[in-house]
């Protein structure tokens, strides 16, 4: 039985590889990320890391050295969140939309295969689909970096689990608003929303709180807002942090977040499991 309900899931993290491949987003993703590594290629064929070191006025010794690739690590770190995240959540947004369109919804539903199995299995295939891409971008560059400076910053690898993760809680957003809205469109706007206004400004709400609202209400408020959306802004630090290697202070957003997901992946399932098709 068991047996049964894994191949069911495989089947299902494959047909959302199928789906994927077939709309030519994996191998849009797939096609950004290598002209990415390209670039990086050519810019470290073309440099010298003497010619580095000169630039920034330092000396040749293996601190100057481990300063300068945490520096290209970071100014990569930066861009490589924002710019994956946008893509992952473009290429996923319509996942769960296109699952629960007339005919196919029916299709899956007329087969004995639990709501619960199918959902997992289109959230373990896109999110699959966004960590290759996002390690293969990360490894590569990487492994240039490692290459060219003789210096191995594992550390760096750990921005690939970080990325997907936050990935994770976005594609459970997604799936929360395409089953209760059918619509692909809805769920990427309100996800691009979450991500590059909403989370960054609550991420000064301390600073608000104090000097912009004055309202014990208005401040309440903003609090429950804060805690009711995704803490993606300040995951993003704690990413950036790692990178340069510096020493996290603060874990609570991503201890947050982690329950927010739980708490929406659930309700997620709930909604699926007693919506008429």
């Amino acid at each position: 039985m068991r047996k049964n309900k894994n191949l069911q899931l495989l089947a299902i993290i494959g047909d959302t590889f199928r789906e994927a491949i077939s709309r030519k987003v994996f191998i849009f993703f797939f096609g950004i990320s290598t002209f990415v590594i390209i670039l990086f290629f050519l810019f470290f064929s073309l440099s010298s890391v003497e010619g580095m070191i000169g630039m920034m006025n330092l000396s040749e010794d293996k601190n100057s050295i481990r300063s300068i690739i945490i520096g290209i690590q970071v100014f990569i770190i930066g861009p490589l969140y924002a710019g994956g995240l946008f893509l992952s959540i473009f290429s996923a947004s319509s996942f769960i939309p296109n699952m629960l369109e007339k005919g196919t919804i029916d299709l899956l539903l007329s087969k004995p295969i639990s709501r619960l199995t199918l959902l997992i299995g289109k959230f373990l295939g896109g999110t699959l689909i966004v960590l290759l891409n996002i390690a293969y971008l990360v490894f590569a560059i990487w492994l240039m970096i490692s290459l060219k400076f003789d210096i191995w910053n594992l550390e760096f690898l750990t921005t690939i689990i970080l990325i997907t993760y936050i990935f994770m809680i976005f594609y459970i957003l997604m799936m929360f608003i395409g089953i209760l809205t059918q619509s692909s469109i809805f769920a990427m706007i309100i996800s691009y929303l979450v991500f590059f206004i909403f989370s960054p400004i609550l991420a000064y709400r301390e600073n608000i709180t104090t000097s912009l609202i004055t309202s014990s209400v208005g401040k309440f408020i903003i609090n429950v807002v804060y805690y009711i959306i995704p803490q993606t802004s300040e995951l993003g630090g704690i990413t950036l942090d790692i990178a340069a290697g510096v020493a996290v202070i603060n874990w609570m957003p991503l201890i947050t977040t982690t329950i927010w997901g739980i708490v929406m992946f659930a309700s997620t399932v709930y909604i699926f499991q007693r919506k008429n098709f």
